[in-house]
């Protein structure tokens, strides 16, 4: 049998009260009660029996989160954010990926109910909401990451993504480009978001849309590259051929960028490429790229400081979207403007 709190109480000659209290760093015991039970804890090796406790409490303190795949460096962000913040908070977050399957991300969610997880974060691949009516009917409370449903009342951590594609497709007319194309993908409403702000900075300079400059791609997220790369390539077999592409993230940025130079013209002389998401090695890239930062690892500090907000905060708290700011980082893959932010 492991020790107990019974025991610990026991050779102190304090109640078992005082030495939970000591444990949670309870402001009603003296510091010399809490030092005298931490030194007999560390001294019995004393683990607290998670289970027990959360029959007792009906908290579990796991936090669950739900991303669409474990390759994209975004969503690392984001988790690392969420990581951080949760430190020492006596919370333990438990990650898992959905691949970009629905019926996985339902399994998934599922399966952290049935571990009772006290809160869920959720960055979905679903188009409707029926499973977070299922969520709902669990009473566990959820926070929607980077990804929302139109007329579902939920907490929202993300950035407004109609200004994300307003900002890069404007980032590209601000430095000459006359002809621009849009690489979008699943109707998820990132990005769908990300294509109305294209088609808002293309009206608002008196370009005409032309339906032959959007192209859309599967397998968004994991697999973007290589549908970019091939999508760039009927871009470019264009005439006249854009010359600035707005790409929906990074990595389909990245097979733009290899389409266009596999082609044999130059980024950005002849084409300038933009993506979303300011992936970490951006910079170290044959041609350093051009894209549109989320604040990943803010999403991920904001959505943990709500989670604990929700669990600990002893009052309802009425759900509402939290918007971060996008902002540009230019480099190599865009002509470069001197107000621009550089990385």
């Amino acid at each position: 049998m492991g020790v107990t709190l019974k025991d610990i109480a026991r050779d102190l000659g304090v109640s078992v009260i005082t030495v939970s209290k000591a444990l949670r760093n309870h402001s009603d015991i003296s510091e010399q009660t809490k030092a005298r039970v931490l030194k007999r804890v560390q001294e019995l090796n004393y683990r607290p029996n998670l289970s027990a406790r959360a029959l007792v409490t009906g908290r579990t303190n796991l936090i669950g989160f739900v991303i669409p795949d474990l390759l994209h460096s975004f969503f690392s962000e984001v988790v690392r954010g969420v990581s951080l913040f949760l430190r020492n908070s006596g919370y333990t977050l438990v990650v898992t990926s959905s691949e970009q399957d629905p019926k996985l991300e339902r399994q998934a969610v599922e399966q952290l109910i049935a571990r009772r997880v006290d809160i869920l974060l959720i960055a979905s691949t679903h188009w409707t909401v029926e499973m977070f009516r299922r969520i709902e009917e669990a009473g566990i409370p959820y926070i929607l990451i980077d990804r929302s449903f139109a007329g579902l009342a939920a907490h929202f951590v993300g950035v407004n993504d109609e200004e994300v594609g307003a900002l890069a497709t404007q980032h590209l007319i601000d430095t000459g480009c006359k002809r621009i194309a849009h690489i979008g993908g699943p109707a998820l409403s990132s990005l769908l978001g990300r294509l109305e702000g294209y088609k808002r900075a293309l009206a608002k300079n008196n370009f005409v849309l032309d339906p032959e400059l959007v192209m859309s791609t599967d397998r968004a997220e994991e697999h973007g590259d290589v549908p970019a790369y091939n999508a760039t390539q009927i871009l470019l077999g264009q005439n006249p051929r854009p010359d600035g592409i707005f790409c929906y993230n990074d990595l389909a940025a990245y097979g733009a960028i290899s389409a266009v130079l596999d082609a044999g013209l130059r980024v950005p002389e002849d084409v300038s490429v933009i993506g979303c998401g300011n992936l970490l090695y951006n910079k170290f890239l044959r041609v350093p790229l051009t894209s549109v930062d989320q604040q990943s690892a803010a999403i991920g500090q904001r959505a943990a400081k709500l989670a604990l907000q929700l669990l600990e905060g002893g009052q309802p708290v009425v759900p509402k979207p939290i918007y971060l700011e996008p902002r540009l980082v230019a480099r190599a893959s865009t002509h470069k403007q001197k107000s621009a932010a550089q990385s």
